[in-house]
């Protein structure tokens, strides 16, 4: 009776339950329990509709009320809080993109799956009878499988159960074709290896868009190791015979057709593949005047592809020219490099006019020659133009340079002994004293260049190359180049400036120095041990004691090093190697740090020449281990940096010369030195250099530089030599074009030296730039130890920081900056220490947590004014942003870049930093739409938030209301107006789903856009406005050509030969022999 009685009780609460939950039923609920919703539509299917599956979805999506839906949204974006304000917004942008579009949302539940033609998914038979497929035929095959099974199962009148399962495993098969392991396990194909999907097979580095749209492998191409080509000019390069036949073989066969040698293609193919002595010839003359391409990858910057024109030479492999080392940052230890061969006319005119190595001496982040000699050149010319005491033939007087040539070649003379010498300068003949190298020397100097009459070292060399590219044409340089070049090799090898075991000097004061050092370190020590200080005390205290030494130590090593030793030859003139080194071969190690990157307190007092004792030589591998595995993380992240900036600033493009803005930013000219007079200030390599001033600048009412000019060295020394501390410079933050950038905002081309051209890629230069260099930048830094720890938590530096920048994430340890001007007081609490700022005009304070640990910059009681920062530590731009405003944010960002750059001695202008950041705050954040066409909470481009307000002003409607939004370079180059754009950079799949649900139309602006549909890039010759010019003579120009026909003294026709028609081959092979 009992389990009767409680069987009917499970029964009754059963049906409770299925009641309670159909009375609470509502459209659109999902139900999770099968046997629940089984009795339910037993019980009351007349009263409701359910289905399982894609057809239930679809089902609702039909009846689905799209506008009510919005304004429901709508109301609640803009009342809601939290969590359901962002969803809101979402789900807003959804709800939008149906209603603007001819999407329905039905049409989201596929009623049939597209196939793709079968050659994207080939089937190759293999040697043995066996078939390879492609991994989406297998993923067909399951789809086509599953869907007939349950066509069949419905036709028999299948249970439910089984028709249900059969409908989950069809949604799953569908499911892994598109997307593959999105949802629950990924299907596996033999081996265990996930099938690539129709989505994989788009994204990432191998997939469709960055494999074969954005990069392609093309023909006449070869690559070869590289050696030196000291004898070539700067614009040759030497290309290996058998290579260049390869390389140039249509050409030839078209040639040896033309001129007989051959009877048909065919027969001139069989005599290239044969080498025969007649094609050597031909090639000669096929590729003269036909320039090549040279590459060496990885390509940083622009200078990594030049051109150059071939010479035939025996031997497998390329020669360069050693100038352009530098540029292609090769060395000849194994390095290799393709070549490439322009084919169209275009192409090569191309080639010669943009990428010829003569016509690239300055590096376009810098504007600086980075064609100048290095290495043995600098050492020769130092060599040659050092002047030295009491040398052979002091005091003789010579009429001419070849004159004392002569003299040297009998030994009568050195070339650093100081002689008089007559030397034409500028056209006049003078008696001047100097050595004969430095006549030597200026004798490659063209004409009118000051005489340079001291030690040339790197540096004065980078200034000579400098000058010479700010006021001669390329030509005079190029050649001045090469002439410096063979200087440099010819006396280097004359100095005979090599080096031996004893050229390396240990001072011999080093012992008594080290001994005065290890007692002030013992005292330390004992301090400890009795306790009077703290174990970080010592540590400090330590490292400074060592340092001082290590320090002393050089110094003593450095005076101790004769003039005419070699080794200090090297370093001083900047040839190779750098005093630090020199200290640990001939002076002493010094202080090591750990694998923590701690110091360790105990220095390595031997130097290599001694030889390390065995615990110092193990506590020093620490250091060299650490510096390879840096290095090769520093390559990755340096690239990815490099490709995330190229990304964002790629349709950066100059589009006009000018668009008349007023705007401009204010920048230090010069600064007051100590005394008092005005000297130049010393950013303005990288500050004003290159840009063009924004307004005129009169001194004494009478106008000194004007407006629109470009501010070159010459005319920097002339307003500082006038006075004037500060100008206000055009600049690409103020620049006013709709579309990319115009030509006086940005102002000087870096590569160049002239202002720029439109249609030059500005953002990819940039882009370059500043990710060139990124591999010179360091990883982590090395804690000095103790007190460092102790304090606050290490600033990142180097490449982390510029990463963290260009994000703009918030830094560790972050610095609170003041939000209004007032007082400053402080609170101390259980909870921790509290900066509180008391306003000026008497609204609420302040107050800001910061941690015991962070180091103040603000006393109790001190005014601080808006935006300043009150502890040691970074700041964080967003709030800059939210303080200061986005102008300020700009030069935040700018300024902190530049610090990281400058700590580790790298020259980069602020023009090409300026572009990306600009970049970063492009968008703004829609609070209010009013009347125009956005959404609230919609990122939108700042030039479509103004046209929208503008727009809806003029229909009387009330203008939208937003703030400007700081976004990391990622995100900045996802939000791109371009999905072909940001579906080749990142996220592929969700981009594109965004693009077909919104129907986006892609204006292909940017570069990458053309690119991926193989279209010319709307840059340099492929911008519209150059690809239809048509060249029409004005009346002036054709009455002088006319007028030029007269001059010609014709010979009357009949005296002109024997009138007997010459055979063109024998004329070709005489003309030839001449």
């Amino acid at each position: 009776m009992k389990q009767i009685r409680e069987r009917a009780q499970r029964e009754l609460d059963r049906i409770q339950e299925v009641w309670t939950r159909f009375k609470n039923l509502k459209v659109q609920d999902l139900e999770g329990d099968e046997n629940l919703y089984r009795e339910m539509r037993d019980r009351f299917g007349m009263y409701f509709k359910g289905a399982m599956g894609a057809a239930a979805i679809q089902a609702r999506l039909r009846t689905f009320d799209l506008q009510s839906e919005f304004d429901k949204l709508n109301d609640l974006s803009q009342t809601g809080k939290g969590q359901k304000k962002t969803r809101a917004i979402k789900r807003l942008k959804v709800v939008n993109s149906f209603l603007n579009t001819s999407n329905a949302p039905e049409s989201m539940v596929l009623d049939c799956v597209p196939v793709i033609p079968p050659d994207l998914r080939p089937m190759v038979q293999l040697d043995g009878g066996r078939f390879a497929t492609s991994d989406l035929n297998d993923l067909y095959r399951r789809v086509i499988n599953r869907n007939n099974r349950l066509k069949r199962l419905v036709d028999l009148g299948a249970p439910e159960i089984i028709v249900n399962n059969e409908k989950r495993m069809l949604q799953e098969a569908v499911d892994a074709l598109f997307d593959n392991g999105r949802r629950g396990r990924p299907v596996t194909g033999p081996g265990n290896r996930p099938l690539k999907s129709l989505s994989d097979m788009l994204k990432g580095k191998q997939g469709r868009f960055r494999q074969n749209l954005l990069g392609k492998r093309v023909d006449y191409s070869g690559r070869s190791v590289i050696v030196v080509g000291p004898q070539l000019k700067l614009h040759q390069c030497g290309l290996p015979k058998q290579m260049a036949l390869e390389l140039f073989k249509p050409f030839v066969m078209k040639r040896l057709v033309d001129l007989n040698h051959a009877q048909n293609i065919k027969s001139a193919k069989r005599m290239v593949e044969r080498s025969r002595a007649v094609v050597w010839d031909v090639l000669e003359e096929v590729i003269a005047e036909h320039p090549v391409l040279l590459n060496r990858a990885p390509t940083l910057h622009r200078l990594g592809i030049q051109a150059f024109e071939p010479q035939l030479i025996e031997g497998k492999a390329i020669q360069i020219h050693p100038l352009v080392c530098t540029a292609f940052n090769a060395d000849f230890d194994g390095d290799q490099m393709a070549v490439h061969v322009p084919l169209s006319a275009e192409a090569q005119a191309e080639a010669r006019i943009l990428m010829l190595s003569s016509n690239n001496i300055l590096s376009p982040a810098s504007g600086r020659p980075l064609t100048a000699p290095t290495q043995d050149m600098v050492l020769g010319l130092y060599y040659l133009t050092s002047l030295r005491e009491n040398e052979l033939g002091e005091g003789r007087i010579f009429s001419s340079i070849s004159e004392a040539l002569m003299a040297h070649d009998q030994n009568s003379v050195s070339l650093q002994a100081k002689v008089k010498i007559r030397i034409a300068e500028n056209g006049v003949i003078a008696t001047r004293e100097t050595t004969l190298g430095r006549a030597l020397f200026n004798e490659v100097l063209p004409e009118g260049f000051p005489y340079v009459d001291y030690d040339v070292t790197k540096k004065l060399l980078g200034l000579i190359v400098d000058n010479l590219a700010e006021g001669y044409p390329k030509v005079v340089v190029a050649n001045v180049l090469d002439g410096l070049k063979e200087l440099g090799f010819h006396w280097a090898t004359r100095a005979g400036a090599t080096i031996g075991i004893e050229d390396f000097v240990t001072p011999s004061r080093k012992l008594e120095i080290l001994e005065s050092y290890e007692t002030r370190a013992d005292k330390v020590q004992s301090q400890y041990e009795k306790g009077l200080i703290t174990d970080d005390e010592r540590r400090q205290e330590l490292i400074e004691i060592w340092t001082q030494a290590t320090n002393e130590v050089a110094k003593e090593m450095e005076e101790n090093f004769p003039r005419t030793n070699p080794v200090w030859m090297m370093v001083y003139s900047g040839a190779r190697g750098n005093m630090m080194q020199i200290r640990q071969i001939a002076g002493m190690r010094g202080l090591v740090a750990n694998p923590k990157g701690e110091i360790i307190p105990r220095p390595i007092k031997s130097n290599f020449r001694e030889g390390l004792s065995v615990l110092e030589y193990f506590i020093s591998t620490h250091g060299a281990r650490k510096g390879l595995a840096d290095t090769a993380l520093r390559t990755a992240d340096s690239g990815y940096l490099t490709r995330r900036l190229c990304d964002v600033a790629q349709d950066v493009i100059i589009r006009e010369e000018d668009c008349g803005t007023e705007r401009g930013l204010m920048a230090a000219i010069a600064t007051k030195s100590s005394t008092g007079a005005l000297t130049r200030d010393e950013h303005v390599e990288t500050s004003i250099y290159g840009r063009t001033l924004a307004e005129d600048i009169s001194v004494a009412g009478k106008v000194l530089v004007a407006a629109g000019t470009d501010l070159g060295d010459r005319i920097i020394d002339v307003l500082v030599a006038a006075g004037v501390a500060e100008v206000k410079v055009r600049s690409v933050l103020t620049c006013d074009s709709k579309v990319g950038q115009c030509g006086k905002c940005y102002g000087r081309s870096m590569a160049t030296g002239k202002i720029v051209d439109v249609g030059e890629a500005v953002g990819i230069i940039a882009a370059q730039s500043i990710g060139e260099p990124g591999t010179q930048l360091t990883m982590r830094t090395f804690h000095t130890g103790g007190a460092m720890l102790s304090g606050e938590t290490q600033i990142t530096h180097g490449l982390p920081r510029i990463v963290e920048l260009f994000e703009a994430r918030t830094p560790k340890g972050v610095a609170p900056i003041a939000e209004t001007a007032g007082v400053v007081s402080f609170l101390e609490d259980a909870k921790g220490k509290k900066i509180i700022v008391t306003p000026d005009d008497g609204s609420e304070a302040v107050a800001y947590p910061i941690t015991r640990r962070q180091k103040l910059k603000v006393e109790d009681g001190q005014r601080v004014t808006v935006g300043e920062v009150m502890v040691v530590g970074a700041i964080d731009p967003k709030q800059v942003l939210r303080i200061l405003g986005p102008r300020q944010t700009q030069i935040h960002l700018v300024n902190e870049i530049q610090e990281v750059y400058r700590s580790q001695g790298v020259n980069i202008h602020d023009k090409h930093i300026e572009i990306i950041v600009r970049q970063m705050l492009k968008r703004i954040t829609v609070l209010e739409p009013g009347d125009a066409d956005m959404l609230p909470g919609e990122l939108v481009d700042r030039l479509r938030f103004e046209a929208e307000n503008r727009k809806a002003v003029a229909a009387g409607g009330k203008a939208a209301s937003g703030r400007p939004e700081l976004m990391g370079i990622t995100k900045a180059s996802l939000a791109t107006e371009s999905w072909l754009s940001a579906a080749s950079f990142q996220e592929t799949t969700r981009v594109l789903t965004d693009a077909a649900l919104s129907e986006k139309s892609d204006p292909l602006l940017g570069l990458k856009e053309n690119v991926i549909i193989g279209k010319l890039i709307p840059a340099g010759t492929g911008l519209a406005r150059y690809r239809n010019v048509r060249v029409e003579p004005t009346e002036e120009a054709k009455a002088a050509v006319y007028a030029a026909y007269d001059e010609y003294d014709f010979t009357p026709f009949e005296q002109s030969g024997s009138g007997e028609a010459i055979r063109l081959d024998e004329f070709e092979s005489d003309a030839r022999g001449k």
